[in-house]
This record gives C-alpha cells, structure tokens and sequence, in this order.
C-alpha cells in the first residue's frame, strides 16, 4: 500500500510537469520538510490538544498533516531522483556504481546507513506521539534555535538528499543488471529477488541481534551496517518490483487514472488500517546506537503493536474496575459502621478480587 501511494503520487506528479517541474518540486519539497521538522514540537502540541477535545477533529488534523508531509516528501525524491538522472542515466554502469559507493560511505561515515531502509522493514503507526515527532540527526532542542534550525537543515538536506541519491544508484544498477531487455520478466525478477531477501533478512535477524549485543565498538558498527545494506538491496527490489507491476498491468491503457487509483486507494486503505504514517520519509536514525542488538530490529511489529494496545486497554479497565470495587467496599463498611452494625468478620476490600483478573473486563 505504501508503495502504491507513493507510485500514484509520484507518476501524476510526471504527468503533470507543467505543476510539478523538477527544481521546484525538490526545493518545495525540501522547505516543507525542513518546516515540519522545526515546528514538529508545536504541531504535536497542538494537535495532541485539539485531540483531547475532540478525537475526529484530532484524527483529521492527522491524516492531512499526513498527506501534505507525504507528497511534501515525494516532491523532494522526485526533484532529486530526476536531477541526477541527467547525470547517471547516460553514465558508464562502472562510474554508476562507483558514485553510489561513494556516496554510501559518506552515509557510513556519518552512521546514517539505517536510513536507506523503508517498508517493508519500517511500519509506522498513526499514535499521535509517532505522528508528529521525529528525530534530527544530532538531537538539537529549541533551547539554542540557532543550532536546532541548523540540525533540522542538516538532516533534510544533507542526510535525506544522500538517501535520495543512493537509492536512485542502485535503482539504476538493478535496472542495468536484472533483464534490461525483458520488462515484464525484470519486473517479477525484482519483486522475488526482493521478497527472498526480505524473508532472509529476517530469519536472520534473531542471529544479527546476538551478535549486535555481543560485540562492542567498530565491528558492532561494521556488522550492524552490512545487515542493513542488505536489507536495503531487499527493500529497493521489492518497491521496484510492485512499482513496475503495478505500471504494466495496472490499467497500463489509462495510467492516469491508474495512478488515481493507486494514490488515493492506497492512502485510505492505509489510513483505515491505522499506519498511513507508513508513507512518510523523515527523521534521522543512527547506526547501531540501540543497547543489546535492538540497532538490528526492524519497527515493523504491526499486529504486535495491536495487541499490546488492546492489552493495556483490558488492564487499565481491570484496574478501573478493581479501584471501583474497592471504593464500592470501602463505602459499603463506612455506612455500615455508621449505623452501628460493623461485623467483627467484615471482609477485606482486597478479597474481593477474583482468582482470575481477566474475568473482570
């Protein structure tokens, strides 16, 4: 779904150049998530205020600052995707792959390699805490603006460009390398080499985060980056894969209204699932900065997530109701004594608890 939105978003985008020119589109893009990264604090402030008076008012403010962050973020890759392109479409595959290799070392040397990674390794719930804050790559507060404005600019520009850059090197390197010649056939090649990754990458992640929590310093750094590019080589795979799927045999006779539908289908289908967050490109996390391999545990505990809500729902009503017997005893003695006929036996407001708490909720 995700993928989805960000195809339809970004082909309309092409299909309307005359809105969305390339330069333009990346400097507004560019501004507009550097904006939400400086105000992410008043916006989540705010919203979370409108929310505690009205939970529809607040859920709207959320999907719109969610859409407008999402396109804000697909004009920023599209304006750079396609400024580089006019520097790499027609380059040798050697000066290709020796510029993104470049380019992923300096991500490497400012410990930044786990940004590459999107969905299907990152999924993003639609918590009021997970919507609006995100993370700058030094973690400047607004105690000193001068440096946190700096920050912000620093992430955006630097950080996510990189990103940008890097993924659209290894875009064209699997467009030069996987069946250039057959469409169709590289498309589905891109879509299984991708999902085996994926499903490799996570077998293996139990073994990768024993040894994260076991070694310490470089090699720790060294290990947690090679699990990440490889995951990264998944991710690419996959996203190019269903992006051209849905290209060639997504009503590929009308590809605006395909992309209409992928765009806007995509999006409330997500919302309705509670992760439309899923779609935004933002903050900057750093490599193997978690204690005891967490650095190596992809977000993407859905369902996990779910269940953990409900849990603490159905605890927070066994408590709510337990408080209430116990205030409903303690009143219930109070009057008795106050009419003189307190039993000597009278039962303890804690025995009132079943041997089974669940059957109180």
């Amino acid at each position: 779904m995700v993928i989805g939105c960000w195809r339809g978003g970004w082909v309309l985008m092409d299909a309307y150049p005359e809105i969305f020119p390339e330069w333009p589109s990346f400097a507004l893009g560019t501004g507009l998530h550097t904006i939400f990264a400086i105000f992410k604090e008043l916006f989540h402030e705010n919203c979370a205020a409108v929310s505690k008076k009205s939970v529809l008012l607040g859920r709207a403010l959320q999907v719109l600052y969610i859409y407008v962050f999402g396109v804000s973020c697909m004009g920023q890759w599209r304006g750079g995707w396609i400024l580089l392109d006019a520097r790499l479409i027609k380059a040798a595959p050697w000066a290709v792959g020796l510029f993104t290799c470049t380019l992923v070392s300096i991500l490497m040397f400012l410990r930044s390699i786990r940004n590459l990674v999107a969905p299907p390794f990152v999924i993003c719930i639609d918590n009021i805490n997970h919507v609006y804050m995100f993370p700058t790559r030094y973690k400047k507060n607004t105690r000193d603006w001068s440096l946190y404005i700096l920050d912000c600019a620093f992430s955006v520009g630097v950080i996510g460009t990189l990103v940008v850059f890097v993924w659209r090197g290894v875009w064209i390197l699997v467009d030069l390398y996987v069946l250039p010649e057959d469409r169709e056939t590289s498309a589905v090649s891109s879509l299984v080499i991708g999902y085996v990754i994926v499903g490799v990458t996570f077998c293996l992640q139990p073994l990768m985060r024993y040894v994260c929590a076991t070694l310490e310093g470089l090699p720790r750094l060294i290990a947690a980056d090679a699990f990440l590019l490889l995951s990264f080589l998944g991710t690419v795979n996959v996203w190019r894969g269903i992006w051209n799927v849905l290209d060639l045999w997504l009503l590929p006779e009308n590809p605006k209204l395909s992309c209409w539908i992928t765009h806007v289908g995509c999006f409330a289908f997500l919302v309705l699932l509670n992760c439309s967050n899923s779609i935004l490109v933002r903050g900057v996390y750093i490599d193997a900065e978690e204690d005891k391999g967490k650095c190596v545990v992809f977000p993407c505990h859905y369902l996990r997530l779910f269940f953990k809500v409900e849990r603490e729902k159905k605890e927070a009503r066994r408590r709510n109701l337990l408080l209430a017997s116990r205030d409903f005893t303690g009143l219930a003695d109070l009057k008795d004594a106050e009419n003189g006929v307190l039993l000597a036996n009278s039962t303890n407001p804690n025995t009132v608890i079943p041997a089974n708490p669940e059957s109180l909720v």
